[in-house]
């Protein structure tokens, strides 16, 4: 295996572009008691780049995202306890799976319900380009056999899987500590399921199964509820924009923690919380613009 220590490039923005130059990304996320999760992957995927950002949302957080990020349009999904659920939710989101995307985050405060369920098999199934797989959504496929086996299906390059320790033990029952155990445990999942993935924490690993990277920036203030949400975000953009799956990885969590790293210097890391986070994503990306 080949550790990788370089990262792509974010490319100047041309003069003659356009909102669709730079990506159109969709996030399923939020849940009644969970609209944050959806906000926080919203902002973050619009601080990071994305020329247009959707939110697939129940409706009942229609206006707390309309709030708190106005510019992000939205995808109103039927409410968890609508008798015709399944139904609804096809009609709702089915067809915008199939076109009109550049790429998919999936999982951010989405619960674990029976509904939440049939929402992360139906994105993970009807989307073909690039996505995220995230908090709720891997939680739903370490405990549903069922749900697991029609969304693992044939390998998918361009699936990024984001566990952080807890989620990763609940998918394949190890809990891996230090650099070597981590890359191992990662490399063993890529290996099996395919596509990408970011085992989040102390130096989080990216491995896409014959190659890896450690990630040196971030700080224990990025302990903090809803910091995975923004890094979803922030690689579903880099995804929306081009970037190659695994570059668009290793970006991600060097950015993220950067961002992190800033916000702590401005307040001390006792002191940072999610928010911060995405506030700081300019600056970090404006470090990281053109970069080798």
């Amino acid at each position: 295996m080949e550790r990788v220590h370089g990262l792509p490039r974010i490319p100047a923005r041309a003069p003659d572009s356009h909102k669709g130059t730079y990506g159109r990304v969709m996030i399923v996320a939020g849940s009644p008691g969970m609209a944050g999760a959806a906000v926080l992957s919203a902002r973050a995927a619009l601080r990071a780049g994305s020329g247009l950002v959707t939110a697939a949302v129940p409706a009942s957080l229609a206006p707390v995202l309309a709030s708190a990020s106005p510019e992000a349009t939205q995808i109103l999904l039927p409410e968890l306890d609508a008798f015709d659920y399944k139904a609804r939710l096809l009609a709702a989101l089915g067809p915008r799976l199939e076109k009109g995307f550049d790429a998919l985050a999936v999982g951010p405060g989405l619960g674990t319900s029976p509904s939440a369920r049939v929402v992360v098999e139906l994105a993970l199934t009807r989307f073909s380009g690039p996505q995220v797989v995230d908090a709720d959504a891997l939680n739903i496929l370490a405990a549903s056999a069922e749900t697991w086996l029609a969304v693992a299906g044939p390998s998918r390059p361009s699936r990024v899987w984001t566990p952080h320790p807890g989620e990763f033990e609940r998918l394949t029952g190890e809990k891996p500590h230090g650099d070597a155990e981590r890359v191992s445990a990662a490399g063993r999942f890529a290996g099996r399921f395919g596509g990408i993935v970011v085992l989040k924490g102390h130096r989080t690993v990216v491995h896409e199964g014959h190659r890896y990277y450690i990630n040196e920036t971030g700080n224990p203030g990025m302990a903090t509820g809803g910091a995975g949400d923004v890094l979803s975000g922030v690689i579903v953009s880099f995804l929306g924009q081009k970037i190659a799956p695994f570059g668009a990885a290793c970006l991600g969590v060097h950015v993220h923690g950067s961002a992190g790293d800033f916000a702590a210097e401005a307040m001390g890391q006792g002191s940072v919380i999610a928010g911060d986070l995405v506030d700081h994503l300019p600056r970090a990306l404006r470090m990281h613009l053109g970069c080798a």
